[in-house]
């Protein structure tokens, strides 16, 4: 496939375009589902790019919605092509978060925040093995491997010579005092962790076990920002079995302000590097 083609982000695009037919033609989900003699649930997975689009389907909704401009038909149509190829991370297989690496992927920004680990996308590769194997120990070796194979691969936008992804992340210290694995290998860690916040589009801060209760203790999330305006932020809260996606203005708007609020309360970015490097010093003891 075309290294410029998401097809997680084309099938957000589309279903978003579909939705904006659907309400000019003031129809609501239920009834475009009974014209077309499918589930209403079908519709809006559509229409929230969780489901794959066909080109049939666009078809019969421009027809439902009675799109007379053949412009517009062919290029949704195309936009259906290419929501149905492949992203890179389909190589690696199964992934269970690959919603999630798509729409990583061709995020602008992203502001985290981790109570329990390091960020994902700031872990060095023997951190990851440990986190995951201790997270998962029913799983086999070689779906481990593959795990951080795709996690080494998401790092890459992070290191990017053009336009790298702009990540701030708030850790928790507990994601710090953690002990995975054995000492050196936090050591190691924690080291990276300092290194990687020198680069000019990262920023880390960590917020310490003495300010208390604050906006953070509900657990993980974060904020994917686009670079095109047309493409709604999205907030990804993980989950065992499932992971949620909140698009609508007003959840994304809230955990905005959540996230500003952590952002003020945490240490800044040089208290950071300085707290970080005292736990190393705990850890080297």
């Amino acid at each position: 496939m075309a290294s410029n083609v998401n097809p997680t982000v084309r099938r957000r695009r589309l279903g978003q375009e579909l939705r904006r037919l659907r309400e000019l033609k003031g129809m609501t989900a239920e009834e475009v589902a009974e014209r077309l003699l499918v589930s209403q649930s079908k519709i809006s997975r559509l229409e929230n790019g969780r489901r794959s689009i066909s080109q049939r389907d666009v078809r019969d909704l421009c027809g439902v919605y009675e799109v007379e401009d053949h412009r517009i038909v062919d290029s949704l149509m195309q936009m259906a092509k290419d929501s149905r190829q492949q992203g890179w991370w389909h190589a690696f297989g199964d992934i269970p978060y690959s919603v999630y690496i798509g729409l990583e992927t061709d995020a602008a920004s992203l502001r985290v925040y981790e109570p329990q680990v390091v960020p994902g996308l700031l872990q060095t590769r023997a951190y990851a093995e440990a986190l995951i194997a201790g997270a998962l120990p029913e799983t086999a070796t070689t779906d481990i491997e593959k795990r951080v194979q795709v996690r080494m691969r998401r790092q890459e936008r992070i290191n990017a010579d053009e336009a790298p992804l702009r990540l701030w992340a708030v850790l928790d210290e507990a994601a710090l005092r953690r002990l995975v694995a054995d000492k050196q290998l936090m050591i190691d860690q924690l080291e990276h962790l300092v290194e990687m916040s020198h680069l000019p589009h990262v920023t880390v801060q960590v917020m310490p076990f003495t300010m208390g209760a604050h906006p953070g203790v509900n657990g993980q999330y974060a904020i994917l920002e686009f670079p095109d305006a047309s493409d709604s932020s999205v907030v990804y809260i993980e989950g065992v079995t499932s992971d949620l996606y909140l698009e609508k203005a007003n959840d994304v708007q809230k955990y905005s302000v959540m996230y500003e609020h952590l952002r003020a309360q945490a240490l800044n970015v040089e208290q950071t590097r300085q707290f970080i490097s005292d736990v190393v010093k705990d850890y080297a003891r």
